[in-house]
């Protein structure tokens, strides 16, 4: 684990605090041996996925390298080479769907 992204997570308000926390660890426990770093500002996982506080939720972004057009539409956002789930509380974490998501990105 990053000492800079646990930082930058500490200095959350709540829930985004919580929430970044959580998904961290889902994606930490997905992938024990995945490079963790603060990139752009955000915490990021070897270009694949990114965590971002935004004033009323968090978004977990995802590369979209390798994936379907079907996949894709799993996904939020207008991005080209990312996309995201939107998360406002720790009740709307899904961790089945999340690990899903995670490992459908190559």
């Amino acid at each position: 684990m990053d000492k800079k992204v646990d930082e930058h997570i500490e200095k959350q308000k709540s829930p985004q605090k919580e929430i970044c926390k959580k998904l961290r660890k889902i994606i930490l426990k997905t992938f024990p041996n995945i490079k963790e770093e603060m990139k752009l500002g955000v915490p990021w996982y070897e270009g694949k996925y990114h965590i971002v506080a935004l004033k009323t939720h968090v978004n977990l972004g995802f590369s979209l390298k390798g994936l379907s057009k079907e996949e894709i539409t799993l996904f939020e956002g207008g991005g080209k080479t990312m996309k995201h789930i939107e998360i406002a509380s720790l009740k709307e974490i899904d961790e089945k769907r999340i690990v899903k998501l995670l490992k459908l990105v190559k």
